[in-house]
């Protein structure tokens, strides 16, 4: 690595470390991009712009600790401390789960299911970094958004995360807790939307080393079989939806037949929508 003496530019720490991530990533170069980016400070549309700037001091340290980081094997998202989900721009670290595609389609759901009820009240089981509930907030402007989440850890994330939307945290109340045990009683049947990505990784499921050795194992793994935490919250939210309100719920794909089975014993009218992949991804039930 050359010494920081004001004579190397961002373009060359970027080929240096687009040339080094290839052996422990499939792109590379967006490794590079991103890590660039987040110790330069061009983003984006800057992006271009800056390559040919001299690297600072400060620049230097920053790259040089990201591109270790990475080349360990820890995740991208973690590894610049921010990630883009729908909308928005959130911090992410060790302590919550990295926002995925898959939940950026269950928000387009639970819209969809709250425009058609017309509610307003939200409750976001689960909620991690805030993804989920702070999207939803800030997407629909009318909304009350509660937002549980039993780590202590990843309520630290959220409540970062809330201050960072503007006026809609005035809309969100984060609650630390378990599921439904967490909320005032007097919230029961008032609720137009239950929205959760919840832990369904079965014990042993085999997961990618990228997740497993890096993402907390409480929001991934609920238990031996992978759906004791959905089947918590189908089988306690029939009491906290107002009738004609939606139940939406992440899944794995093999649990969707069980999935409908669990909500119809709950008395909801329950049905799986693929993700972007065409998968099995989302339960949707109906009070």
């Amino acid at each position: 690595m050359p010494a920081d003496d004001g004579t190397i530019a961002w373009r060359e720490l970027y080929d240096e470390a687009r040339d080094q991530l290839a052996a422990v990533g499939d792109t590379p170069d967006v490794d590079a991009r991103r890590i660039v980016e987040a110790a330069s400070g061009h983003e984006g549309a800057d992006f271009a712009l800056g390559m040919s700037e001299l690297v600072t001091e400060r620049g230097m340290a920053r790259f040089d600790a990201m591109l270790a980081r990475r080349l360990r094997g820890e995740p991208l998202q973690y590894v610049v401390g921010r990630w883009g989900f729908r909308t928005l721009d959130l911090a992410i670290d060790q302590r919550v789960l990295i926002p995925r595609p898959e939940t950026e389609t269950v928000v387009e759901v639970a819209l969809s299911e709250l425009d058609r009820a017309g509610g307003h009240r939200v409750l976001d089981l689960g909620t991690g970094s805030g993804a989920i509930a702070l999207s939803i907030a800030v997407e629909r402007e009318e909304t009350e958004v509660w937002a549980v989440e039993r780590s202590a850890d990843a309520v630290v994330v959220a409540r970062a995360n809330l201050a960072g939307v503007g006026r809609a945290a005035t809309r969100v109340r984060i609650v630390e807790g378990s599921w439904f045990e967490a909320l005032d009683p007097a919230l029961e049947g008032t609720f137009d939307l239950i929205v959760s990505n919840p832990p369904y990784v079965a014990a042993d499921d085999p997961l990618p080393a990228v997740v497993a050795d890096w993402e907390p194992a409480e929001a991934l793994i609920p238990g031996p079989a992978g759906t004791e935490a959905i089947a918590a919250i189908v089988t306690a939210a029939p009491r906290w939806l107002r009738a004609g309100a939606s139940l939406v719920v992440e899944l794995a794909p093999p649990q969707s037949s069980w999935a409908v089975d669990a909500a119809a014993g709950a008395g909801l009218a329950a049905e799986v929508l693929p993700d972007l992949h065409g998968r099995d991804r989302v339960l949707v039930a109906r009070a």
